[in-house]
């Protein structure tokens, strides 16, 4: 029975290189040198949230729903994602956090406008 890869590996830092590649049903071996992609080598962790991710079609705000955690919580573990696949984060818009955090109901009116104004 296939295992998962047993990534990450305690004390590798770079990515695995895989030498074969078994086709069960035609029985066809292939050896050579393979890179596996930035998904291949996800932590379960981020795999999981980045299935939960396509499942709800990108929409951070129903990951929050379905995990039952913050939304700040969501974007940190997204954040997480895109550095684990090789892209660094947008630095957040100040002014749209403050519009979210409104809408979440997590500030009032006034707090947002006086956020705004800043």
């Amino acid at each position: 029975m296939p295992r998962p890869l047993p990534l990450p590996f305690p004390d590798e830092t770079e990515a695995p290189l895989v030498t074969e590649l078994r086709f069960p049903t035609s029985g066809v071996t292939v050896r050579g040198v393979f890179e596996l992609n930035e998904f291949a080598t996800l932590s379960p962790e981020n795999l999981d949230f980045l299935r939960l991710y396509i499942r709800v079609r990108g929409n951070l705000k129903e990951v929050e729903r379905v995990l039952g955690i913050s939304y700040p919580t969501v974007r940190a573990r997204f954040d997480t994602l895109l550095r684990a696949i090789g892209y660094e984060p947008e630095l957040a818009d100040p002014q749209a956090e403050v519009l979210e955090r409104l809408e979440r109901g997590e500030i009032t009116p006034d707090e947002a406008a006086r956020k705004l104004r800043r």
